[in-house]
Protein backbone atom coordinates (compact mmCIF):
# COMPACT_ATOMS: atom_id res chain seq x y z
CA UNK A 1 0.00 0.00 0.00
CA UNK A 2 1.14 3.25 -0.77
CA UNK A 3 1.82 5.43 2.26
CA UNK A 4 2.92 8.29 0.34
CA UNK A 5 0.32 10.85 0.92
CA UNK A 6 -0.52 10.46 4.32
CA UNK A 7 1.39 13.47 5.52
CA UNK A 8 -0.05 13.67 9.08
CA UNK A 9 1.99 16.38 10.36
CA UNK A 10 1.40 19.22 7.87
CA UNK A 11 -2.92 18.35 7.21
CA UNK A 12 -4.08 21.71 6.36
CA UNK A 13 -7.65 20.29 8.96
CA UNK A 14 -5.26 18.72 11.11
CA UNK A 15 -6.57 20.37 14.75
CA UNK A 16 -2.40 20.44 15.98
CA UNK A 17 -0.64 23.38 16.42
CA UNK A 18 1.65 24.30 13.43
CA UNK A 19 4.20 27.30 12.78
CA UNK A 20 1.77 29.41 10.78
CA UNK A 21 -0.80 29.25 13.30
CA UNK A 22 1.86 30.92 15.71
CA UNK A 23 1.29 33.88 13.23
CA UNK A 24 -2.54 33.05 12.57
CA UNK A 25 -3.42 33.08 16.87
CA UNK A 26 -1.15 36.13 17.52
CA UNK A 27 -2.68 38.01 14.82
CA UNK A 28 -6.42 36.91 15.30
CA UNK A 29 -6.34 35.82 18.52
CA UNK A 30 -9.24 38.11 20.98
CA UNK A 31 -7.80 40.05 23.86
CA UNK A 32 -11.53 40.09 25.68
CA UNK A 33 -13.93 37.80 26.99
CA UNK A 34 -16.38 39.84 24.97
CA UNK A 35 -14.45 39.58 21.67
CA UNK A 36 -14.25 36.00 22.22
CA UNK A 37 -16.62 33.67 20.39
CA UNK A 38 -18.20 30.49 21.18
CA UNK A 39 -17.85 28.55 24.74
CA UNK A 40 -20.34 30.78 26.36
CA UNK A 41 -20.74 28.34 29.47
CA UNK A 42 -17.00 28.75 29.78
CA UNK A 43 -17.09 32.52 29.59
CA UNK A 44 -19.74 33.04 31.19
CA UNK A 45 -18.14 31.10 34.24
CA UNK A 46 -14.90 32.69 33.91
CA UNK A 47 -16.40 36.38 34.08
CA UNK A 48 -18.15 35.61 37.44
CA UNK A 49 -15.14 34.21 38.43
CA UNK A 50 -12.71 37.14 37.38
CA UNK A 51 -15.07 39.67 38.82
CA UNK A 52 -15.05 38.09 42.03
CA UNK A 53 -11.25 38.05 42.30
CA UNK A 54 -11.06 41.90 41.43
CA UNK A 55 -13.57 42.59 44.06
CA UNK A 56 -11.82 40.33 46.75
CA UNK A 57 -8.93 41.95 45.46
CA UNK A 58 -6.86 38.52 45.02
CA UNK A 59 -6.03 36.45 42.13
CA UNK A 60 -8.16 33.91 40.99
CA UNK A 61 -8.16 30.28 41.64
CA UNK A 62 -5.79 27.75 39.55
CA UNK A 63 -7.52 27.11 36.29
CA UNK A 64 -7.76 23.42 34.31
CA UNK A 65 -8.82 23.66 30.78
CA UNK A 66 -9.38 20.57 28.81
CA UNK A 67 -10.73 19.99 25.68
CA UNK A 68 -9.40 18.36 21.76
CA UNK A 69 -6.80 20.53 20.82
CA UNK A 70 -7.25 23.88 18.48
CA UNK A 71 -10.34 24.93 20.66
CA UNK A 72 -8.75 28.51 22.26
CA UNK A 73 -7.12 27.14 25.50
CA UNK A 74 -4.46 29.69 25.31
CA UNK A 75 -6.35 32.17 23.82
CA UNK A 76 -8.53 31.95 27.01
CA UNK A 77 -5.48 31.65 29.53
CA UNK A 78 -4.34 35.12 27.95
CA UNK A 79 -7.87 36.87 28.04
CA UNK A 80 -7.86 35.94 32.06
CA UNK A 81 -4.61 37.69 31.82
CA UNK A 82 -5.28 40.75 30.48
CA UNK A 83 -8.45 40.56 32.37
CA UNK A 84 -6.92 40.56 35.13
CA UNK A 85 -3.94 42.73 34.39
CA UNK A 86 -1.16 40.32 35.24
CA UNK A 87 1.60 39.08 33.53
CA UNK A 88 1.43 35.61 32.16
CA UNK A 89 4.47 33.25 31.47
CA UNK A 90 3.78 30.51 28.84
CA UNK A 91 5.56 26.94 28.98
CA UNK A 92 4.28 23.53 28.00
CA UNK A 93 4.53 19.92 30.03
CA UNK A 94 7.42 18.69 27.77
CA UNK A 95 9.54 21.62 27.93
CA UNK A 96 10.02 21.21 31.90
CA UNK A 97 12.17 17.97 32.19
CA UNK A 98 14.42 19.45 35.50
CA UNK A 99 12.96 20.59 38.57
CA UNK A 100 15.20 23.40 38.55
CA UNK A 101 13.39 24.93 35.46
CA UNK A 102 10.25 24.89 37.29
CA UNK A 103 11.64 26.43 40.43
CA UNK A 104 13.53 29.13 38.46
CA UNK A 105 9.22 29.98 37.09
CA UNK A 106 7.65 29.73 39.98
CA UNK A 107 10.31 32.14 41.76
CA UNK A 108 10.46 34.91 38.96
CA UNK A 109 6.28 35.26 39.16
CA UNK A 110 4.88 38.08 40.32
CA UNK A 111 2.14 38.79 42.61
CA UNK A 112 -1.25 37.32 40.37
CA UNK A 113 0.62 36.45 37.54
CA UNK A 114 -0.65 33.54 35.63
CA UNK A 115 1.60 30.38 34.41
CA UNK A 116 0.00 28.59 31.57
CA UNK A 117 1.28 25.28 31.45
CA UNK A 118 0.45 24.04 27.95
CA UNK A 119 0.00 19.75 27.49
CA UNK A 120 0.41 19.41 31.25
CA UNK A 121 -0.70 16.23 31.35
CA UNK A 122 3.19 15.57 29.64
CA UNK A 123 4.84 16.53 32.87
CA UNK A 124 6.62 13.87 34.73
CA UNK A 125 5.77 12.73 38.05
CA UNK A 126 9.27 14.14 39.70
CA UNK A 127 7.95 17.81 38.35
CA UNK A 128 4.41 17.74 39.18
CA UNK A 129 4.86 16.83 42.73
CA UNK A 130 7.06 19.99 42.96
CA UNK A 131 3.64 22.09 41.79
CA UNK A 132 1.50 20.46 44.88
CA UNK A 133 2.99 22.78 47.70
CA UNK A 134 3.25 25.27 44.86
CA UNK A 135 -0.29 25.25 44.25
CA UNK A 136 -1.82 24.85 47.92
CA UNK A 137 0.75 26.67 49.99
CA UNK A 138 2.50 28.93 47.61
CA UNK A 139 5.81 27.91 48.64
CA UNK A 140 8.66 25.31 47.22
CA UNK A 141 10.69 23.04 48.17
CA UNK A 142 14.69 23.05 47.40
CA UNK A 143 17.67 21.16 48.31
CA UNK A 144 20.92 23.18 49.14
CA UNK A 145 24.25 21.03 48.90
CA UNK A 146 24.94 17.27 48.15
CA UNK A 147 25.76 14.37 50.31
CA UNK A 148 24.96 14.12 53.92
CA UNK A 149 25.42 18.10 54.70
CA UNK A 150 22.43 18.66 51.80
CA UNK A 151 19.52 19.95 53.77
CA UNK A 152 16.05 21.39 51.88
CA UNK A 153 14.47 24.94 51.68
CA UNK A 154 11.23 26.45 51.72
CA UNK A 155 11.25 29.12 49.35
CA UNK A 156 8.06 31.71 49.61
CA UNK A 157 6.29 32.35 45.83
CA UNK A 158 4.11 34.96 45.13
CA UNK A 159 0.68 33.59 45.10
CA UNK A 160 -0.38 33.32 41.35
CA UNK A 161 -2.38 31.43 39.17
CA UNK A 162 -1.63 28.38 37.54
CA UNK A 163 -3.88 27.39 34.27
CA UNK A 164 -3.19 24.29 32.87
CA UNK A 165 -4.21 22.78 29.33
CA UNK A 166 -4.52 19.65 27.90
CA UNK A 167 -6.27 17.54 25.55
CA UNK A 168 -5.95 14.31 28.10
CA UNK A 169 -7.48 15.12 31.13
CA UNK A 170 -7.94 11.41 31.64
CA UNK A 171 -4.21 11.21 31.62
CA UNK A 172 -3.64 13.85 34.73
CA UNK A 173 -3.00 12.47 38.04
CA UNK A 174 -5.66 12.79 40.57
CA UNK A 175 -3.75 14.70 43.12
CA UNK A 176 -2.81 17.30 40.20
CA UNK A 177 -6.28 17.33 38.91
CA UNK A 178 -7.66 18.12 42.07
CA UNK A 179 -5.63 21.03 42.87
CA UNK A 180 -7.30 22.96 40.66
CA UNK A 181 -10.15 24.99 41.52
CA UNK A 182 -11.72 25.70 38.39
CA UNK A 183 -12.33 22.73 35.81
CA UNK A 184 -13.84 23.97 32.22
CA UNK A 185 -14.05 21.61 29.30
CA UNK A 186 -13.86 23.35 25.85
CA UNK A 187 -16.31 21.83 23.26
CA UNK A 188 -16.65 21.45 19.98
CA UNK A 189 -18.19 25.20 17.79
CA UNK A 190 -21.20 25.43 15.93
CA UNK A 191 -21.17 26.40 12.43
CA UNK A 192 -22.55 29.78 13.43
CA UNK A 193 -20.21 30.47 15.60
CA UNK A 194 -17.40 29.63 13.58
CA UNK A 195 -18.80 31.70 10.72
CA UNK A 196 -18.65 35.07 13.49
CA UNK A 197 -14.73 34.07 13.48
CA UNK A 198 -14.25 33.63 10.02
CA UNK A 199 -16.31 36.91 9.32
CA UNK A 200 -14.15 38.74 12.75
CA UNK A 201 -10.84 37.22 11.09
CA UNK A 202 -11.36 38.55 7.69
CA UNK A 203 -11.61 41.47 9.22
CA UNK A 204 -8.76 41.50 10.52
CA UNK A 205 -6.72 40.47 7.72
CA UNK A 206 -8.95 42.93 5.42
CA UNK A 207 -10.28 39.86 3.31
CA UNK A 208 -13.37 41.20 1.86
CA UNK A 209 -15.99 37.84 2.49
CA UNK A 210 -19.59 36.99 1.40
CA UNK A 211 -21.83 35.50 4.54
CA UNK A 212 -22.29 32.49 2.42
CA UNK A 213 -18.42 31.87 1.84
CA UNK A 214 -17.86 32.38 5.71
CA UNK A 215 -20.61 29.69 6.33
CA UNK A 216 -19.15 27.17 3.83
CA UNK A 217 -15.66 27.53 5.13
CA UNK A 218 -17.34 27.16 8.85
CA UNK A 219 -19.40 24.19 7.39
CA UNK A 220 -15.49 22.35 6.54
CA UNK A 221 -13.50 23.42 9.47
CA UNK A 222 -14.19 20.13 11.83
CA UNK A 223 -16.03 22.91 14.75
CA UNK A 224 -12.24 24.06 15.30
CA UNK A 225 -11.54 27.54 14.91
CA UNK A 226 -7.98 27.02 14.47
CA UNK A 227 -8.95 25.16 11.47
CA UNK A 228 -11.48 28.08 9.80
CA UNK A 229 -8.94 30.49 10.26
CA UNK A 230 -6.14 28.33 8.53
CA UNK A 231 -8.80 27.46 5.48
CA UNK A 232 -9.87 31.55 5.67
CA UNK A 233 -5.74 32.18 4.31
CA UNK A 234 -6.14 29.77 1.74
CA UNK A 235 -8.81 30.47 0.52
CA UNK A 236 -7.64 33.93 0.52
CA UNK A 237 -4.74 32.94 -1.69
CA UNK A 238 -6.62 31.51 -3.81
CA UNK A 239 -9.16 34.80 -3.80
CA UNK A 240 -6.04 36.69 -4.89
CA UNK A 241 -4.46 34.54 -7.44
CA UNK A 242 -7.51 33.36 -9.27
CA UNK A 243 -10.34 36.06 -8.68
CA UNK A 244 -10.56 39.65 -7.92
CA UNK A 245 -9.71 39.30 -4.39
CA UNK A 246 -13.20 38.67 -3.07
CA UNK A 247 -13.71 35.45 -1.24
CA UNK A 248 -17.24 34.78 -2.77
CA UNK A 249 -18.83 31.72 -1.94
CA UNK A 250 -17.73 29.55 -5.69
CA UNK A 251 -14.10 30.87 -5.13
CA UNK A 252 -14.72 29.15 -2.13
CA UNK A 253 -15.83 26.02 -3.00
CA UNK A 254 -13.07 25.62 -5.71
CA UNK A 255 -10.11 25.95 -3.08
CA UNK A 256 -11.44 23.81 -1.01
CA UNK A 257 -11.83 21.53 -4.28
CA UNK A 258 -8.70 21.66 -4.94
CA UNK A 259 -7.58 21.62 -1.18
CA UNK A 260 -9.10 18.74 -1.32
CA UNK A 261 -11.32 19.05 1.49
CA UNK A 262 -15.48 17.87 1.11
CA UNK A 263 -18.48 19.35 2.39
CA UNK A 264 -17.62 17.64 5.92
CA UNK A 265 -14.30 18.96 6.32
CA UNK A 266 -12.81 15.25 5.56
CA UNK A 267 -9.71 15.46 3.46
CA UNK A 268 -7.31 12.52 1.65
CA UNK A 269 -5.76 11.28 5.06
CA UNK A 270 -9.17 10.80 6.69
CA UNK A 271 -11.00 8.76 3.88
CA UNK A 272 -7.38 6.27 3.30
CA UNK A 273 -8.08 5.42 7.19
CA UNK A 274 -11.62 4.78 6.43
CA UNK A 275 -10.52 3.02 2.82
CA UNK A 276 -7.69 1.04 4.89
CA UNK A 277 -10.63 -0.73 7.45
CA UNK A 278 -12.93 -1.32 4.62
CA UNK A 279 -10.90 -2.65 2.15
CA UNK A 280 -7.89 -4.73 4.39
CA UNK A 281 -10.36 -5.48 7.41
CA UNK A 282 -13.34 -5.87 5.72
CA UNK A 283 -14.91 -2.61 7.44
CA UNK A 284 -13.98 -4.03 11.19
CA UNK A 285 -13.24 -4.61 13.72
CA UNK A 286 -9.36 -3.64 13.46
CA UNK A 287 -6.82 -2.95 16.59
CA UNK A 288 -5.44 0.39 16.17
CA UNK A 289 -2.01 -1.00 16.28
CA UNK A 290 -2.95 -3.80 13.50
CA UNK A 291 -4.25 -0.09 11.79
CA UNK A 292 -1.28 1.53 12.12
CA UNK A 293 1.18 -0.66 11.15
CA UNK A 294 -0.94 -1.15 7.89
CA UNK A 295 -0.89 2.59 7.09
CA UNK A 296 2.65 3.48 8.47
CA UNK A 297 1.83 5.30 11.11
CA UNK A 298 2.40 6.00 14.91
CA UNK A 299 -1.16 4.67 16.94
CA UNK A 300 -0.87 7.75 18.69
CA UNK A 301 -1.13 9.78 15.55
CA UNK A 302 -3.92 7.80 14.06
CA UNK A 303 -5.82 8.44 17.62
CA UNK A 304 -4.82 12.10 18.01
CA UNK A 305 -5.15 13.52 14.49
CA UNK A 306 -7.84 11.24 12.60
CA UNK A 307 -9.61 9.47 14.92
CA UNK A 308 -11.65 12.00 17.00
CA UNK A 309 -13.18 13.65 14.05
CA UNK A 310 -14.56 10.57 12.25
CA UNK A 311 -15.88 8.98 15.61
CA UNK A 312 -18.00 12.46 16.77
CA UNK A 313 -19.60 12.42 13.52
CA UNK A 314 -20.05 8.87 13.32
CA UNK A 315 -18.17 7.71 10.78
CA UNK A 316 -16.30 5.43 12.62
CA UNK A 317 -17.06 3.23 15.81
CA UNK A 318 -14.68 2.03 18.76
CA UNK A 319 -15.80 -1.20 20.39
CA UNK A 320 -13.94 -3.72 22.56
CA UNK A 321 -12.03 -5.61 19.37
CA UNK A 322 -11.23 -2.06 17.53
CA UNK A 323 -12.26 0.02 15.10
CA UNK A 324 -15.25 -0.40 12.73
CA UNK A 325 -16.80 1.76 10.17
CA UNK A 326 -20.15 2.43 10.21
CA UNK A 327 -22.65 2.58 7.72
CA UNK A 328 -22.50 6.39 7.47
CA UNK A 329 -19.13 5.70 7.01
CA UNK A 330 -19.51 3.73 4.29
CA UNK A 331 -22.18 5.39 2.53
CA UNK A 332 -20.14 9.17 2.39
CA UNK A 333 -17.38 6.84 0.60
CA UNK A 334 -19.59 5.39 -1.78
CA UNK A 335 -19.36 2.18 -0.60
CA UNK A 336 -22.63 -0.36 -0.52
CA UNK A 337 -22.32 -1.61 3.20
CA UNK A 338 -21.68 -5.10 3.89
CA UNK A 339 -25.47 -7.34 4.10
CA UNK A 340 -23.70 -9.59 6.70
CA UNK A 341 -23.09 -6.73 8.99
CA UNK A 342 -26.89 -5.39 8.34
CA UNK A 343 -28.32 -7.36 10.58
CA UNK A 344 -25.63 -7.83 13.34
CA UNK A 345 -23.79 -4.76 13.53
CA UNK A 346 -26.66 -3.33 16.44
CA UNK A 347 -26.08 -5.89 18.74
CA UNK A 348 -22.60 -6.38 18.86
CA UNK A 349 -21.87 -2.88 19.37
CA UNK A 350 -24.43 -2.58 22.13
CA UNK A 351 -22.48 -5.97 23.42
CA UNK A 352 -18.80 -4.54 22.65
CA UNK A 353 -19.58 -0.77 23.43
CA UNK A 354 -16.14 -0.19 25.86
CA UNK A 355 -13.60 1.45 24.15
CA UNK A 356 -10.58 -0.68 22.97
CA UNK A 357 -7.65 -0.70 25.45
Amino acid sequence: MDTSEFDFENRIISSGFTEEDRENEISLRPRTLDEYVGQSKAKDNLRILINAAKLRGEGIEHVLLYGPPGLGKTTLATIIASEMGVNMRITSGPAIDKSGDLVALLSNLGEGDVLFIDEIHRMSRNIEEILYPAMEDFEVDIMIGKGPSAKSIRLPLAHFTLIGATTRAGQLSRPLRDRFGVQMRLDMYTPEELSTIVKRSASILDVPIASEAASEIASRSRGTPRIANRLLKRVRDYAQVEGNGKVDLKITKEALKRLDIDNLGLDSTDKKMMETIIKYYGGGPVGLEALAATIGEESITLEDVCEPYLLQIGFLARTARGRIVTPEGYAHLGYPYPQKFASSQGSQMSMEEEPEA
